[in-house]
């Protein structure tokens, strides 16, 4: 399991995350996602740790916290979604209510 982390400064690094939560265990790995067009960080990021017990511990003194001028969101990540082969949702009948599914035309 992993850490999402919100609210996060535009300015953060990965190093940056890693020592803040180093200070709580062992971190195996982070994701810090960019924006494909400007290539600035989207905000967010995800921080996997050694342990349940250190990411319980990390979540527990972080989540509030005001770090790099940010009050900052931390909690267990959730399961990503599947998505679906359609790319979006509508099912191609371009959204509104289901009702228009049942017509036969």
């Amino acid at each position: 399991m992993s850490i999402y982390v919100g609210n996060l400064s535009y300015q953060v690094a990965e190093d940056d995350l890693k020592q803040a939560f180093g200070e709580y265990g062992t971190v195996k790995r982070i994701q810090l996602p960019t924006d494909r067009e400007t290539g600035r960080v989207r905000g967010f990021a995800f921080v996997e740790m050694g342990t349940e017990a250190e990411e319980a511990t990390a979540i527990e003194a972080l989540d509030g916290a005001e770090w790099m001028g940010r009050d900052l969101k931390v909690n267990k990540a959730k399961p990503r979604e599947e998505r679906g082969s359609s790319g979006g949702g509508g099912g191609g009948w371009g959204g509104g209510d289901n009702r228009s599914r049942d017509r036969r035309f």
